[in-house]
């Protein structure tokens, strides 16, 4: 068999393309051939019960286009430390990238922090690695409005049309729903309905897409992840000079990398290793460069007691 990374697709095209490549270097079995990889797209239709591969997602924290260009690099030298096929799973949502760890039907998955304290809650999802940037290991919500519009707090967007990234996404829908509750209020109560008596706020689940919403005046007001937001103002200025941020959440630990409770032992040491020796050599520095990870750490379930607290006062 060929060592070809395979990618399920799953009515998402090519939404999630880029960051799922980034999921099937992870991944791959035991042997030590350094051989120049191949990177493809097989279209399949159903998972299958008795592959062999290894098997990875990603729920999508921007969309395609993107992240392809940058992840590639790190499919390769990731796919050069492993070798077998790697399967990359896409699906639209945080949920249903938890339900197929829940489900034993993947290896390995990248999610958010809202996603993993109900995965851990949920069926024991577990760490692997996180990623670190600017010397942390955390990150924050942005809430953002519109460049040229008059708002300046939360509490201006009320009855206002506003964007959340993903029902499970912490800085794109729990971390507001958060901030709301601490006025009394609710999504629904505070944004009220729009001339049609639908809920004024949606999903767009990704955080650039709601940056993008907001740029182009489709929301007024959104909550975005504070990376997706810095990294766009490096590469796509000319979005960001469209929108301002108005309020900063408080810290909360970084989106991490997971892999189901009963994984097993040999193949989470060997993911963890590919992991944590990426910024050891000069490749492997190189290409975390261009995405702006500084290295991949080991992360501690404590770093996510901030987000288990907002979730547990909501509910």
């Amino acid at each position: 068999m060929n060592d070809l990374p395979i990618i399920e697709l799953d009515g998402m095209k090519s939404i999630f393309i880029s960051l799922i490549l980034i999921l099937l270097i992870l991944t791959s079995g035991c042997a030590e051939k350094k051989e120049k990889v191949n990177l493809s797209i097989v279209q399949e239709q159903d998972i299958r019960v008795n592959d062999t591969a290894i098997k990875v997602a990603i729920a999508s924290v921007v969309s395609p286009k993107e992240s392809h260009v940058y992840y590639e690099e790190m499919i390769r030298y990731i796919s050069k430390e492993l070798g077998g096929p790697v399967k990359i799973i896409q699906r639209r949502s945080y949920k249903e990238v938890n339900d197929l760890v829940k489900n034993h039907e993947i290896d390995l998955a990248f999610v958010c922090s809202g996603a993993y304290i109900e995965g851990r809650s949920d069926f024991g999802m577990k760490l692997l690695v996180a990623p670190q940037l600017y010397g942390k290991t955390t990150y924050n919500s942005y809430i953002i409005v519109p460049v040229n519009s008059t708002y300046n707090s939360m509490l201006e967007l009320r009855g206002r049309r506003f964007a959340f990234s993903d029902p499970l996404s912490n800085s794109g829908k729990l971390y507001p729903t958060y901030r709301l509750s601490l006025m009394n209020e609710t999504p629904e109560s505070f944004f009220g309905k729009d001339e049609k008596g639908r809920d004024n706020y949606f999903f767009t689940y990704s955080h650039d897409s709601s940056i993008i919403a907001v740029a182009e005046q489709l929301a007024e007001g959104a909550a975005v992840d504070s990376l997706v937001f810095e990294y766009m103002k490096e590469t796509k200025p000319e979005i960001i000079s469209k929108v301002r941020v108005i309020e900063t959440s408080p810290d909360f630990g970084i989106p991490p990398v997971v892999v189901p409770e009963d994984i097993d032992p040999f193949l989470e040491q060997r993911l963890k290793n590919i992991f944590l020796k990426m910024n050891k050599d000069d490749e492997g520095r190189r290409i975390l460069s261009r995405i702006r990870i500084e290295r991949f750490v080991e992360i501690n379930d404590s770093a996510y007691d901030s987000v288990r607290e907002m979730r547990n006062k909501i509910r």
